[in-house]
């Protein structure tokens, strides 16, 4: 098997020591990557921190042409993108498909958003000291992003973190998962025939405890990262003073009003519990049902989940393949036992086969179990019953993640309050919390994170505001 390089500076390295990347499906591997060490990763930092002087100097329009470049070199290797997508991970083919074409969109995005990098005029005359001053405030790039990626959604994430560092002149340390890193190198070295500077975009692939030093290195400005809460947190704690971002997911709620189209609700619900395996930060893992609809609901909904095709993850009909690896499908098995010992009702699913899960529906379920307050990222969802809209909204909110969350309802007066009073980063109406375009603000508070992505959020947190003051007298 042909081992798989890694990029630093704008070169392919190898290495002697190697990892196996295994299809979720076949169970057998895929790809033999070569590992950095840790002093390719203190090389890829200083190549970047060096490639910084060249990328800060670009012009606006030469960030777009170079973004633009990109998203068009991904369209025409959109097949085999959306292929290597479905051997690493066991996505359903047609799910990988969405994430390549949603992939150049966020490049596209890049290249417009590059051009829209406005300042503001600001005058220093309100105060008599100001006299004829007036200021310019303009966004700076902080230098070197080290970017952090999971395996669910092997291109996006990348590019939801080097889109934006090369729309705004950063450079890129990026480390993508090593269950899935082949779809980024792919990314790797469509980036090098686009003409991007060496040093200036890095892949390192390592395990995560080996990726110390693009949280400690000083020459690192931000930390964006994408994952779980513990190790979100960690980041930050021993981040020091560099900026961090962190997308940490959650347990995402819908709530659906007896006013709302039920049939379309339970469609969008059902795609958003249920397709990649549950395996998405923003997938419906608890449904709240006013008392009125909820027994008519639970009835056709539990059909429309049986009904749900399961199987091989390169046939188009698939929408549920396997989870990542039969550890994680037998961590959710271990969770439904629990739930189910103590006192849950099984409706449907809850059986595992190697590394795939039936999509499951639980009710009965208490607030303190593992289903409820954790994250399941799996094909699992919790159906609770509600009799007024704010008691709805206190459940939802009576979690410790908050990133979004949806509300099937026509009700002006809910909306609102659903939009005031939810915990959440995003408040989705009359869809589930599943849904996402890639330019709008994503993000989360609680355990859920800091900071936003979506391109042009993505760029604010990748820049620092600079004042100029001009005394005209």
């Amino acid at each position: 098997m042909k081992a798989v390089k890694f990029l630093v500076n704008g070169e392919w390295r190898s290495s002697g020591v190697k990892r196996r990347v295994f299809n979720p499906y076949r169970t057998e591997a895929v790809a033999e990557v070569c590992q950095a060490s840790s002093d390719d990763i203190d090389d890829a930092i200083g190549a970047a921190a060096e490639a910084f002087d060249v990328t800060r100097r670009l012009s606006s329009g030469e960030r777009a042409a170079l973004l633009d470049s990109v998203a068009e070199s991904i369209d025409k290797k959109k097949a085999e993108f959306a292929r290597m997508i479905t051997e690493e991970t066991g996505k359903p083919i047609s799910f990988s498909r969405a994430e390549v074409e949603r992939s150049t969109f966020v490049f596209r995005t890049a290249a417009e958003e590059a051009k829209r990098m406005y300042g503001e005029v600001i005058p220093l005359d309100l105060l008599p000291q100001g006299g004829d001053r007036s200021a310019l405030v303009r966004r700076f790039p902080l230098g070197v992003v080290a970017g952090i990626t999971p395996f669910n959604f092997p291109l996006n994430l990348v590019a939801h973190k080097v889109a934006p560092a090369m729309a705004t002149g950063n450079t890129v340390v990026l480390k993508p998962s090593s269950k899935a890193p082949q779809t980024a190198l792919l990314l790797g070295e469509i980036l090098c025939s686009c003409g991007i500077a060496p040093g200036a975009v890095n892949m390192v692939i390592c395990e995560g405890s080996e990726a110390e030093q693009l949280i400690t290195d000083k020459r690192i400005k931000l930390v964006s990262f994408t994952g779980s809460p513990v190790v979100g947190w960690g980041i930050k704690v021993r981040a020091g003073r560099k900026k961090v971002c962190l997308e940490l997911g959650g347990n995402a709620a819908v709530i659906v009003a007896p006013d709302a189209n039920l049939d379309e609700a339970r469609q969008k619900i059902l795609q958003g519990a249920f397709g990649n395996a549950g395996q998405s930060c923003i997938s419906v893992q608890r449904i709240f049902l006013h008392e009125s609809i909820a027994d008519a609901f639970i009835a056709k909904f539990v059909k429309m989940t049986t009904s749900l095709a399961v199987g091989d993850p390169m046939d188009d009909r698939t929408v549920v393949g396997p989870m990542i690896d039969e550890q994680a499908a037998k961590r959710i098995e271990s969770w439904i036992a629990e739930a189910l010992d103590g006192g849950a009702e099984l409706l449907c699913g809850g059986k595992r086969k190697g590394s795939f899960f039936e999509p499951t529906v639980l009710t009965g379920v208490q607030p303190t179990m593992k289903v409820s307050c954790q994250e399941a990222f799996a094909p699992v969802v919790t159906i609770d019953r509600y009799t007024d809209f704010k008691e709805a909204v206190a459940s939802v909110n009576a979690s410790s993640f908050g990133l979004q969350a949806g509300v099937f309802t026509n009700s002006a007066s809910d909306i609102f309050t659903a939009y005031r009073e939810l915990e959440v980063g995003g408040v989705i109406i009359n869809d589930s919390s599943a849904f996402r375009v890639d330019h709008m603000p994503y993000g989360g508070i609680k355990e859920s994170g800091l900071g936003r992505e979506g391109v042009r959020f993505a760029m604010e947190e990748m820049t620092e505001q600079k004042l100029l003051s001009i005394n005209f007298s």
